[in-house]
């Protein structure tokens, strides 16, 4: 077994898939991933119907809880992070959302100047292959297939007529020129499968001679000779080794993972390391600091006549969905349903949208299941830019052992301000004369749910995680920032971060098309090749 790379990247995700594809490109560089996880090869993660099952699979999960969140009942929340090839792509939801210019615009200004919106639009349009066509804002030939659906049944259509009467507006493309408004919902969906990193970038260069992917394969710490990253100690095929970098070792284990494996391995909080008994290689007390993550809640509403897709979630019909989909890769199990969103304002002095909708025509549970009523919808309200802010500690020295994750949610009442208004106005949405042929009863939050203290009971009561933490290794040029412009770690040598937990902040929606985009721009950083010119 080869035991030394040029390159060595930790987790097989988002990110590290980009990674391998783009260092590998070299046919003198030599490139090992490794990924804690099995391999990508169930229908439960190609089928895009099928992502519930997926994302609650302990095959292909860490299996992470939050501590209790004092300010959303004490619940302890589940954190889904894909443990398989393609990571937490190959479990998620399949929507592709880019997020807003202010988001990068937001980054550069903090004294990123390399990480603004027009240094970064070159990386979204590398990246994909959109179904709309190339242009200004669109890539062509990008290994990411991105569907923009036809959200054609007349649920869909309702809830985009329904935003127009309300005063929204009605745009071609909320991942073009600018988010706000009302569209279809772009997808990592082709050819009725799911479109992961790992099948748009790990797969089709497998056969490389110089790219070495290992599965369970599970890192412990990286291994370091005084600050300098030399390789990592892993766990595989039921014996420990060490695999040497000859020139980085790239984190990309995600943004509960990245942190944990840093602090394993001497990089942290001074105090937080001694604690647990282990040497202090560099004191970064941000490590684990400053994790984000969005939330949201559902309206949901029975439907009066039989056009929504809550039949095709009962037992008796899964079968013949299922088999279409074999057959043919359509169907209902050929989306991920979530084919209708819109981006708002949730006050007047909001200065960009902060409130994303994404409408579902199915009556549903989080975890898949149908409710009662026969037919029915729902849209969520998420919100973009939380003011909460969590952490990611060492539970113990045991690299086998679940970190300890407290997201804070809703600790700050602005966050609590800005639900409430994205629930009152998607009740007004909903209460727009292109629903009246199809409204039924609202089944959540309910007639009795009005005053904004019953809607902030019902928050948190009902709060979800949407699954998008990042922040934990901070990008910045401050000297508290973990990683610098190039995720290179502060007071280290030879070691980088690329994943979700370098954003400063979390971008306007979901994040793993600002995830892929961060990881191709930053291949190029390690290969010498970026511009700063945008």
């Amino acid at each position: 077994m080869n035991q030394s790379f040029d390159y060595i990247i930790v987790g097989a995700g988002s990110a590290g898939c980009v990674l391998a594809n783009r260092l590998s490109a070299d046919p003198a560089v030599s490139v090992l991933l490794v990924e804690a996880g099995p391999s990508d090869n169930s229908l439960f993660i190609r089928m895009p119907a099928a992502f519930t099952y997926a994302i609650s699979r302990s095959r292909f999960d860490w299996g992470y809880r939050s501590e209790p969140e004092q300010h959303a009942n004490a619940k302890r929340f589940l954190i889904p992070r894909g443990r398989v090839l393609g990571g937490s792509s190959s479990v998620n939801a399949m929507s592709f959302v880019r997020g807003q210019r202010q988001d990068y615009d937001g980054w550069a200004n903090s004294g990123l100047p390399d990480w603004s919106w027009d240094h970064c639009l070159p990386y979204f349009r590398r990246m994909e292959t959109f179904s709309g066509g190339a242009d200004t804002w669109r890539g062509g030939e990008g290994p990411l297939h991105v569907r923009a659906p036809e959200a054609s049944g007349p649920l869909y259509q309702a809830f985009l007529q329904a935003a127009e009467q309300a005063g929204h507006t009605l745009c071609d493309n909320t991942n073009g020129a600018e988010q706000e408004g009302f569209s279809v919902m772009d997808q990592t969906i082709h050819d009725g499968r799911r479109e992961s990193s790992a099948t748009a970038y790990l797969h089709p260069v497998r056969g490389r001679p110089n790219l070495t992917v290992h599965a369970h394969c599970l890192t412990r710490q990286v291994v370091m000779e005084g600050t300098r990253a030399t390789g990592i100690a892993c766990r595989f095929k039921g014996r420990d080794v060490q695999f040497h970098a000859e020139r980085e070792v790239i984190l990309s284990a995600g943004a509960i993972n990245s942190p944990k494996l840093l602090m394993l391995s001497g990089i942290g909080p001074g105090d937080h390391l001694h604690q647990h008994n282990i040497p202090v290689v560099a004191n970064l007390g941000q490590v684990g600091r400053n994790l984000q993550d969005h939330v949201d809640v559902a309206v949901m509403v029975s439907c009066s006549q039989p056009f929504s897709m809550t039949p095709a979630l009962r037992w008796q019909n899964k079968g013949l969905v299922g088999l279409r989909w074999l057959l043919t890769r359509s169907g209902a199990a050929s989306t991920n349903h979530f084919e209708a969103a819109g981006y708002v304002r949730s006050a007047p002095d909001s200065t960009r949208p902060d409130i994303q909708y994404v409408f579902i025509p199915v009556l549903v549970m989080p975890d898949g299941s149908p409710l009662p009523d026969p037919h029915g919808y729902q849209a969520t309200a998420m919100l973009m830019h939380p003011a909460s802010r969590g952490s990611v500690a060492l539970a113990g020295p045991d690299p086998e052992s679940a970190p300890v994750v407290q997201f804070n949610y809703l600790q700050d009442d602005r966050d609590v301000a800005t639900l409430i208004h994205g629930v009152q106005h998607l009740r007004e949405l909903f209460a727009q004369a292109a629903f009246d042929p199809y409204r039924g009863r609202e089944v959540v939050p309910g007639p009795a749910i009005i005053n904004d203290s019953d809607l902030e009971t019902f928050l948190r009561t009902n709060l979800r995680s949407t699954h998008h933490p990042c922040g934990t290794c901070r990008m910045g040029s401050d000297g508290d920032a973990v990683v610098d412009g190039q995720g290179r770690v502060q007071g280290t040598e030879a070691l980088r971060v690329v994943d979700a937990s370098i954003m400063p902040t979390i971008t306007s929606g979901n994040i793993n098309a600002p995830v892929i985009m961060l990881a191709e721009k930053l291949s190029d950083a390690i290969l010498g090749m970026e511009s700063t010119t945008p």
